[in-house]
């Protein structure tokens, strides 16, 4: 899956966003730009692994071996897919996006989207494939502020230098939307698609609506004795894990039983389930 997520960066990278000199995110941006500003030799690939591989060096002690060694596997691979599509295949990346032309808005959005599948199965797999995701960990609590802060500072400083280098305001302006499509892109993929949702559900008749619950699903419940703030009276918390498609029949149920019910219903990131019951 690192493979494929480090092909699948370069080919948004390489045929979306380079042709046309918008830019990616964090290190990739940069390698962007330096590739544009610097002698042919030092192509996008070159810069990559220059300045990404000692970013991560740099973190191994805080992140660990696997995930540094997945990191730069995968940056391997960026790299190398990068090179084979810009300076071997038959494919012509030089003047304009071969599927999308010299139209800017498509080139932002897809390679926006392609290359945030790259960096979110990255993510999802273990590793990272920009080492600004890195440095971000290992300074924003120094700096006080939170990790995603610390790459949207990062990445707006990048725009406003290629703006001031090219003496252009488009591309940078049309390279935000690139990053705010990989940014949400990158959410699905670690995510999931169809996140599911945790219901808590205050009642006093937990028994009841608990094997209803289980019955219609065909899914545990979770029974927590509590106590009432105001009325000081005993309370069961019930806790429950639905899909988003299963709410409405799930509220239902709950109101039919007891109508005074008090539940809410909150987004879940992951759901991990034991084999042993």
């Amino acid at each position: 899956m690192l493979f494929l997520a480090g092909c699948v960066n370069a080919f948004g990278v390489t045929v979306f966003l380079a042709p046309v000199k918008l830019y990616d995110s964090g290190v990739s941006g940069t390698s962007i730009l330096l590739s544009q500003i610097t002698p042919e030799s030092m192509s996008l690939s070159v810069f990559l692994l220059l300045l990404n591989i000692p970013l991560f060096l740099f973190g191994a002690k805080k992140q660990g071996a696997a995930f540094t060694v997945y990191s730069i596997f995968t940056v391997g691979v960026y790299a190398a897919a990068s090179w084979l599509i810009t300076d071997v295949l038959p494919v012509d990346v030089s003047m304009a996006s071969p599927l999308a032309g010299e139209d800017l808005l498509l080139c932002a959005l897809f390679g926006g989207i392609i290359s945030g599948v790259g960096s979110g199965l990255t993510i999802r797999y273990g590793g990272a494939i920009d080492g600004v995701d890195v440095m971000a960990v290992i300074f924003a609590k120094s700096l006080n502020i939170t990790v995603g802060t610390f790459v949207m500072i990062y990445n707006v400083l990048l725009y406003i230098v290629c703006g001031c280098v090219i003496h252009s305001w488009i591309l940078p302006l049309y390279s935000i939307v690139t990053y705010m499509a990989g940014l949400k892109t990158v959410d699905f993929i670690v995510e999931g698609f169809d996140r599911s949702k945790e219901v808590v559900i205050v009642t006093d008749k937990p028994n009841e609506i608990s094997a209803a619950l289980i019955e219609a699903f065909q899914c545990g419940t979770t029974k927590i004795a509590a106590v009432g703030g105001y009325s000081n009276a005993a309370k069961t918390v019930i806790y429950f894990v639905v899909n988003r498609f299963q709410i409405s029949r799930m509220r239902t149920i709950v109101h039919q039983i007891d109508p005074q019910a008090f539940m809410t219903i909150s987004e879940v990131a992951d759901v991990f389930k034991s084999n042993n019951r």
